[in-house]
């Protein structure tokens, strides 16, 4: 487990320091706004080619792998994918070797369109719907107390901090008691957090992109916080450290991501474990 950040050089903390000045609360609330519209147009002008599949979830949570993806009737695993994309981690998943329905929701409506018009997109394995977690509308396409596993790769960071809690809070109506939550998002002093240019930053660890999307980067702290604000038991949480390397391009850079684990508690404060 790795329970710190990377270290910042000095120049690096020296330009965190600098950028003071912040996004105006008219452009806030017009990011706010066309929070649905930038990630349309992003998926308009991006199509189904920016990003890779993701074989590596496999590799780093078992829970999606396949004799432990059981449960105790030995009927199929339900999952509830939170913000689907063009289903980079839902295809692969269905073409392994677990037994999963699916279920796949996203913010944008052209992300799901792209889902259901892909060729191994099958109705009988997995359900798609166009959502916004932070209301209630989850509930009206999912069950409540009906997941096995909740997923959520990459989604909480572009939602508003303000509303990170109601839809952690909603994930958890969803799941089974002793369902888990499996989560990874941008850390603390990424890479991709120190290459923004002053006249990004909304807030501390806050920042709008050039198309309008917008990411958080977390410290471990934080999820923890928000995690056992919503009464999920922190299994694991933790700072993975890797390197993205092009050595044709000339680039090499330490990437941040937290990831962690966490269980809903039965009605008594326990958790189940299926077996």
């Amino acid at each position: 487990m790795c329970s710190q950040p990377r270290e910042l050089s000095v120049s690096e903390r020296q330009k965190l320091e600098n950028d003071t000045n912040v996004v105006s609360q008219f452009k806030q609330h017009k990011l706010e706004k066309d929070a649905q519209r930038n990630w349309d147009l992003f998926y308009k002008r991006n199509s189904t080619n920016f990003f890779r599949d993701r074989h590596w979830t496999t590799r780093e949570f078992e829970e999606l792998c396949g004799d432990r993806c059981k449960v105790d009737s030995g009927n199929k695993v339900t999952l509830l994918e939170v913000g689907c994309g063009v289903g980079n981690f839902l295809f692969p998943l269905l073409e392994g070797s677990g037994d999963f329905f699916i279920y796949a929701c996203d913010f944008s409506p052209r992300a799901v369109q792209f889902v259901k018009e892909n060729p191994l997109y099958d109705a009988a394995r997995c359900c798609a719907f166009q959502s916004d977690i932070t209301t209630d509308d989850l509930c009206q396409n999912v069950p409540e107390n009906s997941v096995d596993l909740v997923t959520m790769i990459f989604v909480l960071s572009a939602i508003h901090p303000e509303k990170m809690k109601e839809a952690i809070e909603n994930v958890f109506k969803v799941l089974k008691p002793g369902g888990k939550l499996l989560f990874r998002d941008y850390g603390l002093y990424d890479h991709a957090m120190l290459r923004f240019a002053p006249g990004h930053k909304i807030f501390d660890n806050f920042y709008v992109r050039q198309d309008g999307t917008r990411a958080y980067y977390f410290s471990l702290e934080k999820v923890a916080e928000l995690m056992e604000s919503a009464r999920f038991k922190v299994e694991q949480c933790e700072y993975i450290h890797r390197r993205t390397v092009n050595v044709k391009e000339g680039v090499d850079v330490e990437r941040i991501f937290v990831q962690g684990k966490f269980c809903k508690r039965d009605g008594n404060g326990e958790n189940i474990t299926n077996s």
